[in-house]
């Protein structure tokens, strides 16, 4: 039993190192003590000016409750579904049981509010200053860091038919595309959020991003509601956000 937990305890840094390096082009964030939390029974909860984030680093099941013998709702990956970039996963609670921690993560697949528990133990915790605020009815963006609003954005927001969902959401993946003049722009931020009326769209599961504009997505003006659900900003403002948003950011649409 000892070589085995110190066995899963080697695997578990060195996965750690890796995952640092996988991560270089994004923000560097602190590391929250996980022995720490549990002594001081701090809950993990988003605040007005940091959120947590679990970095997944070996794949691990999901519980339908804080607990190994609660139900087991399926399995969370070390690696996004879609791009296969280290998952990184907003936390929306904590609890302890028995000693242990134990972290709510949001999931990025449907429905739009997936959630589930996952023992910390499989993850590196971080804290975030980063935040992201949509207005739909402004077609705004703020960019909040610490608490204080960094920028305010003009965006494309989703037409009368296929609006942008609300709620409370992540940064899921990080997406670069080769051609910078193409629809999509040069950069785009996949959400866990998903379109509440389309299936499927621009070839994925109806999944909606921040994302630039080019093309034909250029004769729709900033400030106007015409997209299939997705958030749409000129190509210097994305690639500033993609550059310091962090995986895992929380995202409130309302």
């Amino acid at each position: 039993m000892k070589i085995l937990a110190l066995t899963t305890i080697l695997a578990v840094a060195l996965l750690a190192s890796l995952a640092v390096s996988t991560q270089a082009a994004s923000p560097s964030l602190p590391v929250v003590s996980q022995a720490g939390l549990l002594k001081s029974g701090q809950k993990l909860k988003p605040t007005a000016k940091r959120s947590y984030i679990a970095r997944v680093l070996l794949s691990t099941r999901a519980y339908a409750r804080p607990n190994s013998k609660s139900r087991v709702l399926g399995s969370v990956s070390n690696f996004s579904s879609w791009a296969r970039q280290q998952q990184q996963l907003l936390i929306l609670n904590s609890a302890r049981t028995n000693g242990a921690l134990w972290l709510r993560v949001r999931l990025g697949q449907r429905p739009n509010n997936s959630a589930v528990w996952i023992p910390a133990n499989r993850s590196i915790v971080l804290a975030n200053p980063w935040r992201i605020s949509i207005s739909r009815s402004q077609r705004k963006v703020r960019i909040i860091y610490s608490g204080r609003v960094l920028r305010r954005v003009l965006v494309v927001v989703g037409a009368n038919g296929t609006p942008t969902p609300a709620g409370n959401f992540a940064v899921y993946e990080k997406g670069r595309y080769g051609d910078a003049s193409g629809f999509l722009g040069p950069f785009a931020l996949h959400l866990t959020a998903h379109s509440n009326v389309l299936d499927n769209f621009g070839g994925g599961r109806g999944r909606v991003a921040l994302h630039g504009r080019g093309g034909s997505s250029l004769n729709d003006p900033l400030g106007s509601a015409a997209s299939h659900g997705c958030v749409r900003m000129n190509n210097r403002q994305i690639s500033w956000l993609h550059k310091r948003i962090p995986v895992g950011t929380l995202v409130t649409i309302r």
